[in-house]
């Protein structure tokens, strides 16, 4: 028996199989990943095989994982010398910002992007909250957007709280495997509650003590808008650290470095002080952004990940 894993909680897990029936699963015995040092060895959205629990006929157990296509990994921020696999088998990533209540850095905003870089999935920056934001400010923040965009990333405004946009993005989400993550309290759950309203997503108050969201989202979940349209919800998260990306290869999973890539004087180039570095001209004479080179710094260097 096939079916996919919809729900992640700890040790057991909802698995939704080809037939439509959801069954609570888990693990065989010891299951680990072959190459792979992992906290979590199966993810939302991981097709996977089934037997009998011959101990509770109520129940199933998880034998096998079959290949995934993709997945957005992160390092694991409970277990040392871990990572941590957020979602499998998607089409995209979105990722929810804000400017304020609580506020999304542009280094969170860049680690997401070359996170679904490395592994070729397209990202989306959905802007929400924006009916918190001034006129100036909300044309500030667009203007900032166009950079994105220019790299080729899709960037959408929302107020999910006031249902703006919110039609829009069902046109972005449509027949697609979607993953929404983000900073907790940018407002994910009051999103998925107006995508899908039986969801009953469970919201919280920005803390008035350090501006900050509270963790409303326990566990990852996918939620069905259709036959063909899926959302993966994920816990808010604080840091995004780097998993499975090599320094020598991170400059390529920025998209406005790829057109200098192998120019340089040197091939183990770091594109920080070397002479004949070509990337690191272009960022002097602006065709690369600064604040775009300086994350690249920050993860190449390993400097604070909240910037």
């Amino acid at each position: 028996m096939r079916g996919i894993v919809t729900k992640s909680m700890g040790l057991w897990y909802h698995v939704q199989t080809d037939e439509g029936k959801t069954y609570n699963c888990r693990l065989k015995g010891k299951f680990k990943l072959k190459g792979m040092k992992v906290s979590n060895p199966v993810a939302v959205g991981d097709e996977v095989e089934l037997i009998d629990d011959v101990s509770d006929e109520n129940t199933k157990v998880i034998s096998k994982i079959l290949p995934r296509e993709n997945y957005i990994i992160r390092i694991s921020p409970k277990k040392k010398g871990h990572s941590h696999i957020i979602a499998s088998n998607i089409d995209q990533a979105i990722v929810i910002a804000t400017v304020a209540e609580p506020r999304t850095s542009l280094g969170f905003i860049d680690r997401f992007l070359v996170t679904a870089e490395a592994y070729r999935i397209p990202a989306v920056i959905l802007c929400n909250k924006i009916d918190l934001l001034p006129m100036e400010h909300l044309e500030g923040l667009q203007e900032k957007m166009k950079e994105y965009e220019s790299l080729g990333y899709t960037v959408a405004y929302i107020s999910a709280l006031n249902n703006d946009g919110v039609e829009e993005l069902n046109d972005l989400l449509n027949g697609k495997t979607s993953l929404l993550s983000g900073h907790s309290g940018v407002g994910k759950s009051t999103l998925i509650n107006q995508l899908v309203p039986d969801a009953e997503q469970k919201t919280s108050e920005i803390s008035d003590f350090v501006g900050k969201g509270t963790h409303t989202t326990t566990f990852a979940e996918r939620f069905t808008m259709d036959d063909n349209t899926y959302i993966i919800d994920t816990p808010g998260i604080k840091e995004l650290g780097l998993a499975e990306i090599e320094a020598e290869e991170l400059s390529h999973y920025f998209p406005e470095f790829r057109a200098y890539l192998g120019q340089c004087k040197f091939n183990n180039c770091t594109h920080t002080h070397e002479p004949g570095c070509v990337i690191h001209a272009a960022y002097e004479e602006g065709e690369i952004s600064h604040s775009r080179y300086d994350s690249y710094l920050s993860m190449l260097l390993g400097d604070d990940n909240r910037r």
